[in-house]
């Protein structure tokens, strides 16, 4: 991976790339549910906060999803539809094989609820923003503005998601593309990065680089035994994976930067982002100062949450999140 100069003036244009959307534009608000459905925010937090499991494996599994959603078609839910026999969903989209029925059951818990409560009011798109925001906040992590109203999109197409989202083995400048698609700088692709402060990844996604033909040197060699020993055998088994910070897996915070600066990324996407000239400054600043990290994390977050928005013109509030309401979709 070359950490040539290209990625520094990439930086310097990109700072001044507007977001691809705007509350403006699509009249999202703060309080939008406030008479149509006020227990809205308290529904979404207890049906998070009460989930059987690790919390930060419901973390994890929920910022994903949320992420997936909305580096696709926008925050739009088009991860939930499901494939019908005229369509093939994102949800069939190869890296999105990964993503757990128990993440979507999540969803589904909360829109069952919601329509109980208000039927017909709720998207599907601000349950994934709200309880993304909440699994943050519930392991730790910044708290920040989650405007609502978006509504849910009609399409969802399997053969978008390759393109749209970065993979295991991408560099700065593969990954970058991706992100200034959607408005984001230099700096905020690293800060969003820090969501892998919680959560796993398989072994096929980054044995390569621990035995492969050609193994990463850069990889601490008491970490790269730890790998071996999770993954042996991995092959008969494409469930086995590793976290992707394996110091303080349950807690939303920095160290995910500080494995960086160890030699314990454990994606190659991951562990590029120290090595490169152009990200490493952001990933020495997050592993030194926390609060800095939070509060690039937050905003991120709430300009993520405005990619792709769809209005009441071209997006609708569906009744079951895995289903549009217009048939055949």
């Amino acid at each position: 991976m070359s950490s040539f100069h290209p990625v520094l003036f990439l930086f310097l244009v990109l700072i001044f790339v507007p977001s691809i959307s705007s509350a403006q534009e699509t009249n999202l608000t703060k309080d939008y549910y406030q008479e149509t459905c006020p227990d809205f925010g308290k529904i979404v937090r207890e049906t998070v906060t009460t989930k059987e499991g690790p919390p930060a494996r419901t973390a994890a599994g929920i910022l994903r999803l949320f992420f997936h959603d909305c580096f696709v078609e926008g925050c739009d839910a088009s991860v939930l539809i499901a494939k019908n026999a005229l369509n093939k969903s994102e949800r069939d989209g190869e890296i999105n094989h990964s993503l757990t029925e128990e993440t979507f059951d999540i969803v589904t818990s909360i829109k069952t609820a919601l329509e109980k409560s208000c039927p017909g009011v709720v998207s599907c798109a601000d349950i994934l923003a709200q309880s993304t925001h909440d699994v943050i906040t519930m392991t730790g992590g910044p708290s920040y503005e989650v405007k609502l109203g978006r509504k849910d999109g009609f399409e969802s197409k399997a053969h978008k998601v390759g393109e749209n989202l970065p993979l295991p083995d991408h560099t700065v400048q593969d990954m970058m593309s991706l992100f200034q698609r959607k408005g984001f700088t230099l700096q905020e692709m690293v800060a969003l990065s820090g969501g892998h402060t919680i959560g796993i990844s398989h072994c096929k996604d980054f044995m390569g680089r621990v035995t492969g033909p050609q193994p990463d040197p850069d990889i601490d060699a008491r970490y790269a035994e730890v790998l071996k020993s999770l993954c042996e055998n991995y092959t008969a088994n494409d469930m086995k994976g590793s976290f992707l910070d394996p110091v303080t897996p349950d807690k939303f915070d920095n160290m995910y930067y500080k494995n960086l600066e160890k030699g314990m990324g454990l994606l190659a996407s991951d562990y590029i982002l120290f090595k490169d000239n152009g990200t490493r400054p952001f990933v020495e600043l997050y592993a030194n100062n926390q609060t800095a990290f939070f509060e690039d994390f937050a905003r991120a977050m709430e300009k993520l949450g405005m990619v792709g928005v769809k209005g009441d013109n071209d997006g609708e509030v569906r009744r079951i999140c895995a289903n549009s309401n217009q048939p055949f979709v």
